[in-house]
């Protein structure tokens, strides 16, 4: 049910925030010219709306602590 109402809001263009973990924002990106890696030919990218994800510093800061937990473990192991 709160992914439901989560993803709703975002279809609707709401900004969402989940205190302690993160923000989702619908952003809207405009025209813009594109290349083909492959052939180098530059292709029109068409205007569209694009969901950003912002990690609280509550959430960045947990995975910090758990990867330099895991990183000095690691080094015990033979």
């Amino acid at each position: 049910m709160v992914i439901d109402e989560v993803c709703g809001a975002i279809v609707r263009g709401d900004s969402v925030k989940l205190s302690s973990f993160a923000t989702f924002q619908v952003r809207d990106k405009k025209e813009r010219i594109g290349r083909n890696p492959k052939t180098g030919e530059e292709v029109p990218i068409s205007p569209r709306r694009v969901m950003t994800f912002k990690a609280s510093n509550v959430l960045k800061s947990r995975v910090l602590k758990g990867h330099m937990t895991r990183k000095v473990k690691g080094k015990d192991k033979p």
